[in-house]
């Protein structure tokens, strides 16, 4: 998958609140990649539904994105279906801008945000031995 994965820091604090790994992620990424998006909410702007902790899809999170396909998905909220309906309009025209912004950016830039600490890599290294055989990878 050339798609690059990214997460903002604040994302990253909510996921690990909320038991969100990298593997669940990637998971996620997989499908929208295959076209399995829920809510496109402008701009490069989606919704995504992701199952945690043996919940599914419909009782677990809402993540909300930023995604230009084969390229990058930087994933930027979460929050719980229970917590929340959804995000308001003032949320979602700010996330939309944030989103935005990081579809602009080059790929040196994101290198940066990167290596400083402001945005966070996932990481495709949970492979399982199946995936791993699949891909050429191994056992």
């Amino acid at each position: 998958m050339s798609l690059r994965i990214l997460a903002t820091r604040g994302f990253m604090r909510a996921a690990a609140k909320f038991g969100l790994t990298d593997r669940t992620m990637i998971v996620a990424a997989r499908e929208i990649e295959a076209g399995l998006v829920d809510p496109r909410l402008g701009g490069f702007l989606v919704k995504k539904r992701i199952g945690v902790d043996g919940r599914g899809k419909s009782g677990g999170l809402r993540t909300i994105l930023a995604y230009r396909q084969s390229e990058r998905l930087v994933f930027l909220y979460v929050f719980g279906k229970n917590e929340r309906d959804n995000i308001s309009e003032r949320e979602r025209m700010a996330l939309l801008e944030l989103g935005n912004e990081y579809m602009r950016l080059t790929a040196d830039c994101l290198d940066g945000l990167v290596a400083g600490g402001r945005l966070n890599e996932v990481s495709y290294h949970e492979q399982t031995k199946d995936q791993q055989r699949h891909s050429g990878g191994g056992a």
